[in-house]
């Protein structure tokens, strides 16, 4: 005897309800370093094309605007984040147990930007000059090119009679340039497209990438905490910290390979997603055009280093030691860190290749 035709199809999907709940997705919180923005394509592609749930995660993508997220990992509010190098070694430094896990940008994109009608043509012309940078330690760039080129500046409070005014501005170029300073810091893939948005075509302005001079501080980076890394059981889920933190890096370097390779797609993925800060201020016309210049940005910030030898995410270590060394000698850091702020571990298990 046959089963009917509706209780096959009946019993066909309580199989499936009952695969779908057997899947158990382990929850996780990744805290982005800023708005939502083609800044972190990458991710925003994993979630949208199901790279996260293929891995088993149920991945929460969270914005924090102008703070660190530094202390929502720390804390346990997160439990993986987005941030800059030396926000990590400082933090470090600082007492907190946070750990890199996964390079994400290659390449430094901070710029330091002025009119050509100023007369500038070097960094060492902006002897007398007002450098526009921003708060919180992501100063740190303008500041070591200053010292590299021999000049003090006001943020030094050793400095009796700096050589350059420093004046802090929260990351919307059009608040200071070019009234209030005669050069402004911008990413490549942020405020140097706002600056155009502005009125000052690139034809018009004067670029001097940080990286250029030997001030390749390493920008967007995956970290997390030793609590984390250290868990047994990570939120019941059976897996390890360490499994957990490898799923996460895998699926987001496909994310990320994925975004540099399909950028419209990728764009189009991060719109939806970006609301008012879609357009940045004063960007040259509006969101889809301001968020595919960033695109194109950081895809070259993506492509570079380790990531064209086929090591995406992979922290090189002569880098790694040159922006220790450069700190260091910003008295930024007073010592070498510890080797358990780098965890190369999590990368190898990810890729499955070898340091």
């Amino acid at each position: 005897m046959t089963a009917s035709p509706l209780k096959l199809i009946a019993l066909t999907a309580a199989c499936l309800l009952s695969s779908a709940g057997a899947q158990k997705l382990t929850p996780v919180k990744l805290q982005l370093k800023w708005f939502p923005q083609a800044q972190f394509a990458g991710f925003f592609v994993a979630l949208d094309k199901g790279y996260y749930k293929a891995e088993g995660l149920d991945v929460q993508l969270l914005p924090i605007g102008d703070q660190s997220p530094i202390q929502t990992v720390a804390t346990g509010a997160a439990d993986f984040g987005t941030t800059w190098i030396t926000d990590l070694l400082t933090a470090r430094q600082q007492g907190l147990p946070v750990v890199h896990i996964a390079q994400i940008f290659q390449k430094s994109g901070y710029t330091l930007v002025t009119l050509k009608s100023s007369g500038i043509t070097k960094p060492a012309e902006f002897k007398g000059k007002r450098l526009g940078v921003w708060p919180s330690g992501n100063e740190y760039p303008a500041v070591a090119l200053m010292k590299k080129t021999g000049l003090t500046t006001s943020l030094d409070s050793s400095a009796g009679k700096p050589d350059v005014q420093a004046v802090t501005y929260p990351f919307d170029p059009g608040l200071v340039f070019p009234g209030k300073v005669d050069v402004v810091s911008a990413m490549t893939y942020n405020e140097l497209d706002q600056i155009m948005g502005l009125g000052y075509p690139m034809d018009k302005l004067r670029v001097f990438k940080t990286a250029d001079y030997g001030i390749n501080l390493l920008e967007d980076l995956m970290f997390t905490s030793e609590r984390v890394l250290n868990e047994k059981n990570f939120k019941g889920s059976g897996l390890s910290g360490r499994e957990v933190a490898a799923k996460l890096v895998r699926a987001s370097l496909k994310g990320w390979d994925d975004a540099a390779k399909n950028q419209a797609q990728a764009v189009s993925i991060v719109l939806p997603r970006c609301g008012n800060t879609c357009k940045g201020s004063g960007s040259r016309s509006d969101a889809r055009a301001h968020q595919t210049w960033q695109m194109t940005e950081v895809a070259k910030l993506y492509r570079a280093g380790p990531t064209l030898q086929g090591r995406a995410g992979f922290l090189d270590p002569k880098t790694y030691a040159a922006n220790v060394s450069l700190l260091r000698s910003l008295g930024i850091l007073k010592a070498n860190p510890s080797a358990a702020v780098v965890d190369y571990s999590v990368w190898e298990a990810a890729t499955g290749k070898k340091k």
